[in-house]
């Protein structure tokens, strides 16, 4: 923490700076003690997640937003850090008739510029961690290089063509993919081997694909990666920024059943390219 030490005007300093970003996605430790009040607190799962081994490697990881896996490759003991998201709200993949409220949204509530949670986290945890905005679709070795291993956190349910992004991280990665994602609950239940999923558009949640654990791993495969290990099931966590749930308590009771807490369902693969 070499800009923000763990002293008591460190630590107020941070907590200033922090509460001036209008919104964070992630719960992030910036300074000892001090936590970013994200949408989605991912800290109670790191463990469950299938982790390529990133120590001495080149590694990248997509749709950084406020950086929480980024920093986690790192700590990780990754020898560069590559984190990439789009550079502006107008490059989400929004619904035909969400786009301007959308836009409007955003630029009120997160600020006219993308990465501002990023920027100041990483300031505080005095990462050095490389920053590039570019979408997910126009990866390529021309852009950006090849990596030792790549990481993909809850993207692929936001994109209108998640095997396109898929391919292009493909075409990045020489190594090892931790590809993580919301699935559809219900869905893996009743069909835990058949590959299927829950087509949106229509929510105004800038979802479109949200597949069961079955269909995860068959978007992989279809992608031309070959599986590894996964994680089983397990849930993300609301933060404190996080609008209030409006999920019926029988619904909340099933997540806490299958996956331990109520949360966001997650799924988690580690495939490499095949």
């Amino acid at each position: 923490m070499a800009a923000i030490p763990g002293s008591q005007t460190g630590t107020r300093d941070a907590r200033a700076a922090i509460a001036e970003v209008p919104m964070w996605y992630h719960s992030i430790e910036v300074a000892p003690g001090v936590v970013t009040p994200g949408m989605f607190d991912l800290r109670p799962i790191v463990d469950k997640l299938p982790w390529p081994d990133v120590r001495g490697k080149r590694v990248l990881d997509v749709g950084t937003s406020d950086g929480f896996l980024a920093f986690e490759l790192e700590r990780r003991g990754a020898a560069e850090v590559v984190a990439v998201d789009i550079p502006g709200h107008e490059e989400w993949d929004w619904e035909l008739d969400n786009r301007d409220d959308g836009l409007q949204y955003l630029r009120h509530v997160v600020g006219p510029t993308t990465s501002i949670g990023f920027r100041l986290a990483h300031e505080l945890r005095g990462s050095s961690v490389r920053l590039q905005h570019i979408s997910v679709y126009d990866l390529s070795p021309e852009t950006v290089g090849e990596f030792d291993a790549v990481v993909c956190g809850t993207l692929l349910l936001h994109l209108r063509e998640p095997l396109r992004a898929l391919e292009a991280i493909r075409s990045v990665c020489r190594g090892e993919f931790l590809c993580t994602n919301q699935i559809e609950l219900g869905l893996t239940v009743l069909h835990p081997r058949r590959a299927v999923a829950r087509f949106d558009g229509t929510s105004r949640l800038v979802q479109w694909w949200i597949p069961n654990a079955a269909g995860h791993r068959q978007m992989l495969r279809a992608s031309g990666f070959e599986l590894v290990r996964d994680s089983g099931l397990y849930a993300v966590r609301f933060g404190p920024a996080h609008p209030p749930s409006a999920r019926s308590p029988l619904r909340s009771l099933a997540h806490r059943v299958l996956t331990g807490v109520d949360g966001v369902p997650h799924y988690a693969v580690l495939a490499r390219p095949g």
